[in-house]
């Protein structure tokens, strides 16, 4: 991880930045602006990124029900450059302190069965699958179900 590297909440201006690291990351089901836009503002989601320097390097969606104690990770995305060098890891804690702020026990997730690298963080940070959903993207890709007790 880069000593520069700094999680916060998303704000408006982190938009633009935003969208880019969504669209180049994701092949399909990808958020629309609008969406991005009012998961920033919303009281039923958390939008955190990661910055480094003066540039948005990723970001984490999570969206909490009311009444539910699950938080749900929607979406977590690291610009490409940026691979490896703990930025998803760093997105992934701060996301379930937001669900631990929220008096959220447990931290669900689907992640594409296809993604050998993410499947190894949410592994190596305690999360253990649930099971599979065929056909869950757009595309047709299965996902894998995933789960940690906070």
């Amino acid at each position: 991880m880069t000593a520069d590297l700094s999680i916060r909440m998303a704000r408006l201006a982190d938009l633009d930045a935003v969208e880019a690291i969504e669209w180049s990351v994701f092949d399909s089901d990808q958020l629309a602006r609008a969406s991005l836009r009012r998961y920033m503002s919303v009281p039923s989601a958390a939008m955190i990124v990661a910055q480094e320097g003066a540039e948005i390097t990723g970001y984490a969606l999570v969206g909490f029900r009311k009444g539910s104690k699950i938080g749900r990770l929607y979406s977590i995305a690291v610009d490409k450059a940026r691979a490896g060098r703990g930025v998803g890891r760093a997105l992934l804690e701060a996301s379930e302190s937001a669900a631990t702020s929220r008096h959220c026990t447990s931290f669900a997730l689907e992640v594409r069965a296809d993604n050998p690298r993410a499947i190894a963080l949410y592994e190596k940070n305690g999360y253990a699958m649930l099971g599979r959903e065929d056909e869950w993207y757009e595309d047709g890709g299965a996902a894998l179900r995933f789960e940690k007790k906070l």
